[in-house]
């Protein structure tokens, strides 16, 4: 059996924030920095405040190109008023991949124990384009990038990534 060679992706940065600016992005420009490092392509990277319809409307948008494969956002993922990531994002998912979530707060719990319970991020299919929702802290960025997102979007990562789906996902 061949070895399989990395793919780079096109993936999309989405910083969900009332507060943060391109200056003190922390988490957003660690993500695109860590995407980029990983040998990916970083398409675009964007910062929208904590409104379900502004975060709708960037989504739908990226979701829409069939040349972007995977969204990734950070904030807003928490249980506060303003905190409204996963409703914006749900309602455009064809199907959602439960395990991100629970896997996320698995390996979130060995961090920082039980205050994983107040993150309710997501991750799913939308239009054949992967998208995954993180909370806002570096912290949590570097987790699910680093032990969830890195190597499942990485075609050599065995027995099997969503690298290699992506070929598949619009099948009927």
């Amino acid at each position: 059996m061949s070895e399989r060679e990395f793919q780079p992706l096109r993936i999309a940065v989405l910083t969900i924030s009332d507060s943060r600016t391109e200056a003190d992005d922390k988490s957003g420009n660690w993500l695109r920095d860590a995407v980029a490092e990983a040998g990916h392509q970083v398409v675009e990277k964007t910062i929208v405040p904590d409104d379900i319809y502004q975060v709708r409307a960037v989504v739908s948008r990226w979701i829409a190109d069939p040349a972007l494969q995977v969204v990734v956002s950070t904030g807003g993922t928490g249980v506060t008023g303003r905190d409204s990531t996963p409703e914006a994002v749900a309602p455009l998912l064809d199907k959602q991949i439960e395990g991100f979530g629970e896997l996320f707060r698995q390996l979130s719990f060995e961090e920082i124990g039980a205050s994983t319970l107040q993150s309710r991020c997501i991750g799913g299919l939308a239009n054949a384009t992967f998208v995954f929702c993180l909370p806002g802290s570096s912290g949590a960025c570097r987790t699910g990038w680093e032990r969830i997102l890195k190597p499942q979007l990485d075609l050599r990562t065995k027995p099997c990534n969503f690298t290699m789906l992506i070929p598949r996902l619009n099948e009927s």
